[in-house]
């Protein structure tokens, strides 16, 4: 795996989803704000899930999440 993240260029981890399955596209959903996961995925997995996206809101400045605040709240004007 790290021979393949090297020649990619991007990290990569092993890990599953709903509780056991590899088949990650069929149990997580993730942007930039919020992941969504199956009902059976565990608080490890979870954790895991987070520390990929990068989605622990207690690990930005309150500058920054209020600037995340503004452009969510820009995009969902533009779109809706």
């Amino acid at each position: 795996m790290e021979e393949l993240s090297q020649l990619l260029q991007i990290p990569l981890t092993a890990g599953t989803i709903n509780r056991g399955s590899d088949v990650i596209g069929a149990g997580v959903v993730a942007n930039d704000w919020a992941a969504f996961c199956g009902m059976d995925t565990t608080a490890t997995e979870l954790g895991v899930v987070e520390r990929i996206f990068k989605l622990s809101g207690a690990t930005q400045e309150p500058s920054k999440v209020m600037g995340d605040l503004t452009l969510r709240s820009s995009l969902i004007d533009t779109l809706t």
